[in-house]
């Protein structure tokens, strides 16, 4: 049995339970509802026997990582992020060698480590109470440093995926104004534009112990999880807490290229991967579409690409280096979980 789908045994479940410690809420004012948030945080932590959570606002100098700190600093076990992608990816980035639980409260258009967790979306008061309530579970974590034109270099974590080519192109191109009135939707101008786009990555990369490889290839995507908004399997088997993460190159060639990858990924990784029978169907890699797995991966780039962390515009990267923590993050998830 793999790491992966390991259920504990009933003494690990009762252990991982939370005692009663002080929360804080990292929220995001733009995406959130931060009155209905205090009115349901001032009931479970009431019902829980918690003091009064702290509250730390982000802005748009700091997506959570100042707040994250200044929460640890007044003493939080645990803390909620409220807010989109990009408020969970800087405080669980906050959160790197503290011993204080994530929990979240999802917001916004992806959701995405809400979803590969497979946590309620949609309903504040559950996500609430299992913060207060629930079990902790140890996640991998990601980490990456970015080699800019000018060789300069940030680094950062994300959770969920790391992008270059189609993915990384159709982010920069979208409306974050339309975005924030039509959600996904707002994508589907910015797919149009990239899907014009006839310029491939140009690169070579390293995964782990293995030789230098040079490819051409339309995207490379490096993933932590793999589900995505629309019920899209990006990665099959990849897992938040398996200490790998999973490498997909995308390259079609011609129309069929697409339509393999429409295939793989929307027929067997939508449907049959879900079944014990439909994975025995499963045609492996195609042409268009190839999968592996591992810790580090260091890529450099023939001319500067736009780069994505976890659903959001990172700039233009000319290399970088990436490899995953294990069980680098604690999240809270509900106690049935």
């Amino acid at each position: 049995m793999s790491a992966a789908t390991e259920r504990p045994n009933d003494d690990q479940t009762e252990a991982s339970r939370p005692t009663v410690g002080q929360a804080a809420v990292v929220f995001n004012p733009i995406k959130v509802d931060i009155d209905a948030i205090k009115e349901s945080v001032a009931r479970y932590e009431a019902e829980a026997g918690w003091p009064e959570t702290l509250f730390f606002e982000t802005s748009a100098d700091d997506p959570g990582q100042g707040p994250t700190a200044e929460a640890i600093a007044a003493g939080a076990t645990l803390v909620i992020a409220a807010g989109g992608d990009g408020t969970v990816r800087a405080v669980a980035e906050g959160l790197r060698g503290a011993d204080v639980s994530l929990a979240l409260l999802p917001s916004g258009t992806g959701n995405l480590l809400a979803r590969n967790l497979k946590l309620t979306l949609n309903d504040l008061d559950h996500s609430i109470e299992s913060a207060f309530t629930g079990r902790d579970r140890a996640i991998d974590i990601a980490r990456i440093k970015i080699e800019r034109e000018d060789r300069s270099v940030d680094q950062h974590s994300y959770l969920v995926m790391a992008g270059l080519g189609i993915d990384a192109k159709m982010i920069a191109n979208t409306d974050d104004d339309l975005k924030a009135k039509a959600g996904w939707l707002a994508y589907v101008k910015a797919i149009a534009v990239v899907a014009k786009d006839k310029d491939t990555l140009n690169f070579r990369y390293k995964l782990d112990q293995g030789r230098e490889r040079h490819v051409r290839a339309h995207s490379i995507m490096v993933g932590n999880c793999g589900s995505l908004p629309a019920n899209i399997l990006l990665m099959p088997d990849a897992a938040v807490d398996d200490g790998v993460f999973d490498v997909l190159i995308l390259d079609p060639k011609s129309v069929f290229g697409w339509l393999q990858i429409l295939g793989k990924v929307f027929w067997e990784n939508g449907v049959l991967s879900r079944t014990k029978a439909g994975r025995k169907l499963s045609t492996g890699d195609v042409d268009a579409l190839k999968y592996t797995t591992g810790t580090t991966l260091a890529l450099r780039l023939a001319k500067p690409e736009e780069i994505e962390l976890d659903g959001d515009g990172f700039g233009k990267a000319m290399a970088f280096k990436t490899w995953l923590e294990p069980g680098g993050l604690t999240v809270r998830v509900p106690a049935d979980s």
